[in-house]
């Protein structure tokens, strides 16, 4: 316990009658103190800034005026009783704002952030107010109804960053998987198509979430018209389970993008076509091919593979028939295959969604539900670290060639021919 001593003499700090005072009652002290003084100081740069503005009598148009009436503001030291300094400025159309305490404002900038991260992070709305209670001096603010307005308005974030503008962005890479959890007022599960993005820089982000049906055909290419028409370039490459009814609208909407299957979906995939004694050594030999250095390397892998289950050709033939798609990332720079072979971006950060129903038992319907997810990813996508190898995005998008992931240099001869086939076609 701390104690705050106003007579630095030895009798005062042997009273026991010496006022103690805790650490957070301290600290709410100074941020009150703190505040205070800050305040003070943005009205006085205000009232300086504008002391030659006068009237027609040569009195100053914007003077001091008392004070507001107190008012309690939480913030991350607790609850603070503020008396904010008014200023009366009589010019026409101006008026002091505060940007330290705007008007009104009861909570600060960083505890309206933690509310909704704690309730996305699995906190249910009831324990709101004997959870915080207790760290921010009051429960004002932290009831229930205060997460179900912020619901309301992430639906509304939603809607609005579904329908932006996408003529200015470009994805070179795509991620596609649809994502199913609980809705706690409805029969149907919610089924979330989602797709993560790589910028030209490296950077992942989150490209579309909507609610579709049950991974349908129809329902992904309703997604990707959308992506079309709002300006989004075909992507180069798009990396998704087998299973989709999303390649079958990508081949539709935009039939340039190559494709390139989930290992970790088709590993599992292969494994229930086996008997479980085997699955150790299947993963073993599934994992020579797609960790393979080269093209040659996994087909021979592959090879090894059929070759060894052959008795089961239910399991070697999810490999042999989509080689060209489970193949296709040796195109592409070796950097890139690590985050290539999978839809990781995507499963791991849903894995908050899934704890967050856990705790809810589902949203309670399925706009709230794909907010929640929305704004989930939304948070998340700030701490996705770029891609390996970024700065060889941009050549993927110009077409250049990778052949077993390295740069094909192009010779002399290769581009005094491409100077004259060019000039004849002129």
């Amino acid at each position: 316990m701390l104690k705050l001593v106003h007579d630095a003499t030895a009798d005062a700090v042997d009273d026991p009658e010496t006022h103690e005072i805790g650490l957070d009652e301290l600290c709410r002290t100074a941020a009150q103190e703190m505040l205070a003084v800050a305040l003070l100081a943005e009205r006085r740069a205000y009232l300086d800034a504008h002391a030659a503005e006068l009237d027609a009598t040569g009195k100053r148009l914007v003077v001091g005026n008392g004070f507001a009436r107190p008012r309690e503001v939480t913030t991350g030291a607790g609850m603070v009783e503020v008396t904010a300094p008014r200023v009366d400025d009589q010019r026409d159309g101006e008026r002091f704002t505060s940007a330290i305490l705007p008007a009104y404002m009861r909570k600060s900038p960083k505890v309206t952030e933690v509310l909704p991260i704690l309730y996305l992070r699995g906190l249910s709305t009831g324990d709101f107010a004997p959870a915080l209670a207790g760290f921010f001096g009051s429960a004002a603010g932290l009831s229930s109804s205060t997460v179900n307005r912020l619901t309301e308005a992430w639906q509304v974030e939603h809607e609005d960053w579904s329908n932006r503008d996408l003529s200015g962005v470009d994805y070179i890479y795509l991620w596609a998987d649809g994502v199913h959890f609980n809705i706690r007022l409805e029969e149907d599960r919610l089924c979330c198509l989602v797709i993560v993005g790589v910028r030209p820089d490296g950077t992942k982000e989150l490209v579309a979430l909507v609610d579709g049906y049950r991974e349908s055909t129809d329902s992904w290419a309703d997604v990707l018209r959308s992506l079309r028409d709002r300006g989004l370039v075909a992507p180069v490459l798009a990396v998704g389970d087998g299973a989709l009814g999303f390649w079958g609208a990508l081949r539709e909407v935009f039939p340039t993008t190559r494709e390139q299957r989930c290992w970790v979906h088709k590993t599992a995939n292969v494994l229930d076509a086996l008997p479980k004694r085997l699955h150790a050594d299947a993963k073993e030999a599934l994992k020579k091919i797609y960790a393979a250095d080269s093209r040659t390397t996994a087909l021979e892998a592959t090879k090894v593979f059929s070759d060894a289950f052959a008795e089961f050709p239910k399991a070697t033939t999810k490999i042999t028939n989509d080689l060209d798609v489970l193949l296709a990332l040796f195109d592409f720079p070796v950097e890139h295959w690590i985050h290539l072979r999978t839809t990781n971006p995507i499963e791991s950060t849903f894995s908050t969604v899934r704890l967050r129903t856990r705790v809810t038992r589902g949203a309670g319907s399925r706009k709230a539900g794909l907010a929640m997810a929305y704004k989930l990813l939304d948070a998340a996508q700030v701490r996705w670290r770029r891609i390996n190898g970024h700065e060889l995005v941009p050549l993927v998008r110009a077409g250049a060639t990778f052949i077993d992931g390295k740069l094909r240099e192009r010779s002399d001869q290769t581009a005094k021919s491409d100077e004259n086939t060019g000039s004849v076609a002129a």
